[in-house]
């Protein structure tokens, strides 16, 4: 067990994250591996993408996780009609002063959930994406910080695609994971429905972290030590995705029409460095980086039509790649 030369302060964090579970946990039920997942965005300054079918708490999780953190949330509901100016904000006349005033928009919060993504024109899509990259915003003529942390958790709906307009690929490599939320299993979808027959919801959850805990779980988390070779693990597995018959991957190689980009590997040692500290070590195992490569590589490999003719998946290419790759000596 390391962080022993780390104080009580580490051990205090590594109790409040254990704390954010039970709460989020109150009006949730499941969804763990979600919420583990938007504290690695949040703990290593990575944008979430989350795909699921209606139904399963994503808007729910995300909006109890941010009361749990105390931070400011807000919710955008995409639409066909949505403009920039509605996520950004605008210039308004003020007639009493006769001047221009800038009014903000909904992106001047801490969590930001832009439910259904896909659902508005590009001009919306690449607005939010700047915010995104830049942290920052531009009204009128006046550039404006965004609020530190600054996470945005995006929804995509699988079904239904009609009146969409799917993120380039691009767009989409800028989000640090991608996110499948499944069904409950049987047991906690009993609980849910016991729930809300008997009217058991509006549970009130207690903060946890505060804006300066956060701050400082992302400097323990950068101090979390990865090996070498484990350093060149990641990078062999990006490569294999560009490569794959180098890698005698040649069943493979016929799907994949683009590998993963250079954030790929970034965000795998970000996101394992995260685990390994959740897990409560300050050094990152070949299993930390293997638990969230699915999550960080399956939106950065691109398949072509006869993957899509054989029914084959991104994270059937990924299951084969952490199989196949070694681990460098």
């Amino acid at each position: 067990m390391a962080f022993t030369s780390t104080s009580e302060l580490h051990q205090a964090h590594q109790q409040k994250i254990k704390s954010v579970f039970s709460e989020v946990a109150k009006v949730v039920v499941g969804q763990n591996y979600m919420v583990n997942r938007l504290l690695v965005g949040l703990f290593t300054n990575g944008h979430v993408l989350l795909e699921g079918v209606p139904g399963l708490a994503k808007t729910l999780t995300i909006s109890t996780l941010a009361k749990v953190l105390h931070l400011d949330f807000q919710r955008i509901q995409f639409t066909p009609d949505l403009l920039p100016a509605d996520l950004v904000g605008t210039m308004i006349y003020n007639q009493k002063d006769g001047k221009f005033e800038v009014k903000k928009g909904p992106i001047f919060a801490n969590i930001i959930l832009a439910d259904e993504i896909n659902r508005s024109p590009a001009k919306v899509q690449s607005a939010l994406l700047e915010a995104m990259q830049e942290k920052q915003v531009t009204i009128g003529e006046t550039t404006f910080k965004l609020d530190r942390p600054f996470l945005v958790l995006s929804t995509q709906n699988p079904v239904d695609q009609e009146g969409t307009y799917p993120l380039p690929e691009a767009q989409v490599d800028r989000f640090m994971m991608k996110v499948f939320v499944n069904y409950p299993t049987k047991e906690e979808e009993l609980e849910i429905m016991r729930r809300i027959s008997n009217m058991q919801f509006g549970y009130e959850v207690d903060t946890v972290l505060t804006k300066e805990d956060i701050f400082a779980i992302r400097d323990e988390v950068n101090k979390v030590k990865i090996s070498e070779s484990l350093e060149k693990y990641i990078i062999e597995l990006v490569t294999a995705t560009r490569k794959p018959k180098e890698y005698k991957l040649d069943h493979e190689a016929q799907y994949i029409q683009f590998g993963a980009s250079p954030r790929a590997s970034i965000n795998l040692n970000l996101a394992s460095k995260a685990i390994a500290y959740m897990d409560g070590r300050d050094y990152v195992l070949p299993e930390d980086i293997k638990e969230v490569a699915l999550d960080v590589m399956n939106h950065r490999i691109l398949l072509n039509y006869e993957a899509e003719a054989d029914n084959v998946k991104t994270a059937d290419i990924v299951k084969v790649l952490l199989q196949k790759v070694p681990i460098s000596k």
